[in-house]
């Protein structure tokens, strides 16, 4: 049964974080990191093509020192064709710094099993999903079970409106076939969609502070955020600073007093010409309306989690510093 975010536990929750790094991915990298029991990262083509977006998780990884692997996952969507976002992130997935060579790649490059295996060797696994969710949607297909074993799913992804298309946030948009999949699967959902993750911004305050930790590797981060946030302002009429989407999602995980939100239905439309990859979010009244199957997010106390996020750096700096 569907339940709003104050049933879930604020200890460190077990995750499995699948992402496809971008530069607010390894935010919540860092993030997850520092406040979860992170088992493995998983990655998949959306930012960047697969194999730069593992690149970059495996950049992370070394940067911080973490004691977990990385698994490459889908290369390609379900049906459609590949589309990535070096229009935001750069080719590169991570553009704006010198970042570290990884000392190896990925520790596999089968992500689906890896999520499967992960999910039934151990309890209460929150799925964290913050790219496309091909690899989510393959796990289920590959494993049913998985719906009744895992705690439930945490993405980053849909709301009432679009950022690649006037409907469709990027994630769902890139794989709208995956998306349909996971959210009918019966699993628990909560939904950090673009109504709430540009409630959380990169301002340029926020990047003085994270420069004002002088570690080199908070450094590197300002460097990506400096990058990340000149291309927001370059892209849109009026906006403070750039959308940190992904955090969010491990944070409603950690830190669920921080966010307000609703029970809702959510369906997928993934034929609409001017509507594929939107979330249709049931905000109706009505009676005969089909039964909630996600937690919509709305509402985050930004400067609570800019709190959070900051500590998190400044952690991983002195970590990346020590050894």
């Amino acid at each position: 049964m569907l339940t709003g975010m104050s049933d879930v536990s604020a200890d460190r929750p077990r995750i499995v974080l699948d992402c496809d790094p971008g530069h607010d991915d390894v935010i919540a990298i860092v993030l997850a990191a520092h406040t979860t029991d992170l088992l493995g990262i998983t990655t998949v083509a959306g930012n960047a093509p697969l194999d730069r977006t593992t690149y970059n998780a495996c950049v992370m990884r070394d940067a911080m020192h973490l004691d977990t692997t990385v698994h490459a996952g889908a290369e390609r969507p379900l049906v459609a064709e590949p589309k990535f976002a070096g229009y935001v992130h750069g080719e590169s997935g991570l553009d704006g710094a010198e970042l570290p060579v990884p000392s190896h790649g990925a520790d596999s490059t089968d992500a689906v099993s890896f999520i499967i295996d992960t999910c039934r060797a151990n309890d209460d696994v929150w799925l964290v999903p913050i790219g496309p969710l091909t690899n989510i949607a393959l796990a289920i297909r590959t494993a049913p079970d998985l719906v009744d074993r895992i705690a439930g799913i945490s993405l980053m992804g849909g709301g009432t409106f679009g950022n690649r298309t006037p409907a469709a946030e990027f994630n769902i948009w890139a794989d709208p076939e995956a998306a349909a999949a996971v959210f009918a699967c019966g699993a628990k959902i909560t939904m950090a969609g673009l109504d709430v993750t540009h409630q959380f911004m990169v301002t340029q305050p926020r990047i003085d502070e994270v420069d004002a930790v002088d570690t080199p590797f908070t450094t590197m981060i300002a460097d990506l955020f400096r990058f990340f946030r000149t291309n927001y302002l370059s892209r849109h009429a009026e906006i403070p600073g750039a959308a940190l989407h992904d955090p969010l999602a491990v944070l409603a995980l950690t830190h669920p007093h921080l966010f307000t939100g609703t029970n809702r239905h959510v369906t997928v439309e993934t034929h609409g010409r001017h509507t594929a990859g939107m979330t249709v979010i049931d905000r109706r009244g009505m009676l005969d309306r089909q039964p909630s199957n996600v937690y919509v997010l709305e509402h985050v106390d930004h400067e609570a989690a800019w709190s959070i996020v900051l500590d998190a750096l400044t952690a991983a700096g002195a970590r990346a510093a020590q050894t």
